[in-house]
């Protein structure tokens, strides 16, 4: 008598499951065989952008054979047990010791710092610092405490709009403009009055890249508060730039070395060159985060600080971040950077060259640029329609309108990141110099509709 073949030898998509829609919204009564459950988990994302060609993210896309081997050695380790796991306890107090001397802090030994899951929570710690202690000033001037601003750019990242929104803080958006690009000091007094808890400062604005001027914002704050008698303190959000102006522009003043500039944010998964998602916060003296923020874990007979939003969250990145540390050293941090930024000048030079466009900035801040059509170049097609002919060669470049009272801009952008070569940046300006030429020889306007943004800031 012949009997039916064991699933285990039936041919992969004939198997139950891959012979079938699997189930969208149901856990399925029964399971499968892990092969084919890898297979459908495969098969559905085989559709997905190949991350290596998505210059929409700042986040990290590739990483050596190493360091994927310390991921899968250490990713079943949660970085809240910090009794269980002492040594990554340590680690990551390593790894924000060497941010505080990277960043210039007076006393390294004297700061304070955590790993944070991103750098938006890293943010929102930040700000959380800032409201706590401006409360308690407050308080002990027997003041009113129910209206806190934060004072930030229009082109602030979503996490600062996220966190005024979740903590009860009013944000006061200075906007950008053609004379005044990003958030530089001007005009910073009718913006700050006493119930100000912070001004943030952006090293690497999102929308183009560019650095705000930090300490231009330091010495318009230093004037307030000669004036007024405010004394308003400055974070950084430093998500890209504070990884990448100690390598690259060392000279330039932004960091602790400004006494107003209290506490600063980045993210170890952008050009920290971690996979997602690490971030890490470093207050410039331990004064300047409130101790009642802070909890307490002990560990081997002793105590460890903890200040976060997550509770269990992945340790496994932090000790990615300590493998670069020493994988690379100082050296190696700036020469990857400055590869970056090499292409980034490499692409931004190409596409300056080609007559629809005009160029918002160039690369040479942090590895990233945008770009605009020029006025009156064409009415038949816009960015929205490149982004598009970009797409269909595997390239997502993603075209935006620029934030309130340039809304009216739509530029496009580029992130250069580790592993985009030369070579493979060449390819791009291939395939940019290629379409805008199809859609210059287009006789009639594209459809007015475009397609939606892939940015998402």
């Amino acid at each position: 008598m012949s009997s039916s073949p064991s699933s285990d030898y039936e041919p992969m998509f004939t198997r139950p499951g891959e012979a079938s829609v699997a189930p969208r919204h149901l856990i399925p009564p029964q399971g499968s065989l892990p092969a084919t459950a890898r297979q459908i988990v495969e098969d559905e994302t085989i559709l997905d952008g190949n991350a290596r060609l998505n210059l929409a993210t700042f986040v990290s896309t590739w990483m050596d054979d190493d360091a994927k081997q310390v991921y899968t050695s250490s990713f079943d380790k949660n970085m809240i047990d910090k009794d269980e796991y002492p040594q990554t306890a340590a680690i990551e107090d390593n790894c924000w010791h060497m941010l505080a001397n990277l960043w210039n802090a007076p006393d390294a030994s004297g700061a304070i710092g955590t790993s944070t899951v991103g750098s938006s929570e890293a943010c929102m710690l930040g700000g959380l610092a800032f409201k706590r202690r401006w409360q308690q000033a407050r308080r002990a001037a027997g003041k009113d405490t129910s209206t806190p601003n934060l004072v930030m750019s229009s082109a602030v990242q979503v996490c600062w709009e996220k966190f005024c929104n979740y903590f009860d803080v009013e944000p006061r958006y200075v906007p950008i403009s053609e004379e005044h690009k990003t958030l530089d000091g001007h005009d910073l007094a009718t913006y700050v009055d006493e119930n100000t808890i912070g001004v943030v400062a952006i090293m690497g604005v999102t929308y183009t890249g560019m650095y705000e001027p930090v300490a231009a914002i330091a010495a318009a704050l230093d004037e307030i508060q000669k004036d007024t008698g405010l004394d308003i303190p400055i974070h950084v959000d430093g998500a890209s730039g504070a990884m990448i102006a100690p390598f690259l522009q060392p000279d330039l003043v932004w960091d602790f070395r400004l006494e107003r500039v209290h506490s600063i944010s980045t993210s170890g998964h952008k050009y920290g060159l971690v996979y997602p998602g690490l971030g890490w916060v470093v207050w410039r003296e331990e004064k300047w985060l409130p101790e009642d923020l802070v909890f307490k874990v002990s560990y081997l007979g002793g105590e460890m600080p903890t200040f976060a939003l997550n509770f269990s969250r992945p340790g496994a990145q932090v000790l990615l971040q300590y493998y670069l540390f020493l994988r690379l050293g100082f050296e190696g941090y700036r020469a990857v950077q400055q590869e970056s930024q090499d292409v980034a000048k490499y692409l931004s030079a190409g596409i300056a060259g080609l007559d629809a466009f005009e160029l918002w900035n160039d690369g040479s801040d942090i590895p990233v640029f945008a770009w605009r059509l020029k006025d009156g170049h064409t009415k038949n097609w816009t960015l929205y329609h490149l982004q598009d002919r970009l797409r269909m060669r595997g390239w997502l470049v993603p075209a935006y309108p620029m934030p309130a009272d340039l809304e009216q801009i739509t530029v496009q952008r580029i992130v250069v990141r580790n592993g985009l070569s030369m070579d493979l940046a060449a390819d791009l300006l291939d395939a940019i110099t290629a379409e805008v030429a199809h859609l210059d020889a287009l006789t009639a306007p594209m459809p007015a509709d475009h397609p939606d943004s892939a940015f998402h800031h």
